[in-house]
C-alpha cells in the first residue's frame, strides 16, 4: 500500500510547504482538492498545472489524484432531470479528468453528495441511467489519459444515492470500463450494516482507492474506529493501492493530523 494525504488539511499553507511537509511526514502521495487552488479546474492554466507537477516532483511526492470534484460548482448535477444540468456536469467532468492527468494524478474520486442526490420526481432507474450517461464522456477520456474515476459510496446522512459499496459497485460495472470503478472510505463504510472489514473483504479486487479516516470525521487514530481489522482485511484482499488520509474536522491542526494519522496507519497497515 502507498500512503497519501488530502490537500484541504493544509488549505492555509503555501502549496510547496504542504507538499514538503507531507513527504517529510511519511506520505508518498498528495490528493488534491481543486477548490484549494481555484474555484474551478478550468481556472487553473496549463502553465500552473505544470508548475504544480514540478513542485510535487521537487518535494519527492506524487499527486495520487483529485477529489471534491464538483465542490462549489453551480448548475451541474449528474442525474438532474434537466439535460442542460447533466451536460454541464459531463463537460466539467472531462475537464477534471484532464486536470488530474495534467498534475500526474491517476485517480479521480467522485463523492460530491449534493451533486448526485436523486431529486424529487426522478426515478431510481433514471438516476442510474443519467449518471452513467453523464460520466461516459469523462470515462472515455480517462481511458486515454491513464486516470481511473472512482465513485465513492457515501452514508445516507450525506446523500440519498449510492449509499453502499455493493450498490455503487453494481452501477460502476454497468459502465463496462476499467477506468470507472469505486473506492472505499472508512467513515462511509461505518454507516453500512456490516463491519468495515467485511465490506472490504466483500469488495476484494473491486475498489481502486481507499480513504482512511474515523467515524468521528477526524483522522485515523483520532477516534474509536478500530484499524486492526481494517488493516488485516486490506492485506487479506491483497490491496496495493493508495490509502489516503481524508478528514473533515481540523481542530488539531495540519501537523498533528498528518503525523498522528501516518503513525496510526504505520502501526496497522504498513
Amino acid at each position: 500500500m502507498r500512503f497519501a494525504i488530502c490537500s484541504e488539511i493544509f488549505k492555509d499553507w503555501p502549496l510547496d510547504r504542504a507538499l514538503r511537509f507531507a513527504q517529510e511526514a511519511g506520505y508518498e502521495g498528495f490528493e488534491v482538492a481543486p477548490f484549494t487552488l481555484a474555484p474551478l479546474v478550468t481556472d487553473i492554466t496549463r502553465e500552473r498545472r505544470g508548475e504544480i507537477r514540478r513542485m510535487a516532483a521537487d518535494a519527492g511526492i506524487a499527486v495520487s489524484g483529485i477529489h471534491w470534484v464538483l465542490a462549489y460548482t453551480e448548475g451541474m448535477h449528474v442525474n438532474h432531470p434537466d439535460p442542460a444540468w447533466r451536460q454541464r456536469a459531463a463537460d466539467y467532468l472531462r475537464e477534471a479528468v484532464d486536470f488530474c492527468a495534467d498534475l500526474g494524478g491517476t485517480h479521480m474520486i467522485f463523492g460530491s453528495p449534493k451533486r448526485r442526490d436523486v431529486l424529487e420526481g426522478v426515478s431510481a432507474a433514471d438516476a442510474r441511467a443519467w449518471t452513467l450517461d453523464t460520466f461516459r464522456p469523462a470515462t472515455h477520456l480517462a481511458e486515454q489519459r491513464g486516470v481511473t474515476i472512482c465513485l465513492e459510496p457515501l452514508a445516507p446522512s450525506e446523500t440519498n444515492f449510492l449509499n453502499t459499496a455493493a450498490d455503487t459497485a453494481a452501477l460502476a460495472r454497468e459502465m463496462g470500463s476499467p477506468a470507472f470503478t469505486i473506492m472505499l472510505d472508512v467513515k462511509a463504510m461505518a454507516s453500512e450494516a456490516r463491519p468495515v472489514a467485511e465490506t472490504i473483504r466483500a469488495n476484494a479486487g473491486g475498489f481502486a482507492y481507499f480513504h482512511a479516516n474515523d467515524e468521528n470525521l477526524k483522522g485515523p487514530g483520532f477516534g474509536d474506529t478500530d484499524y486492526a481489522p481494517i488493516g488485516a482485511a486490506l492485506k487479506a484482499v491483497g490491496y496495493g493501492g493508495w490509502v489516503s488520509v481524508e478528514v473533515f474536522r481540523f481542530e488539531e491542526g495540519p501537523e498533528a493530523i498528518a503525523l498522528r494519522s501516518r503513525e496510526h496507519l504505520r502501526r496497522h497497515l504498513d
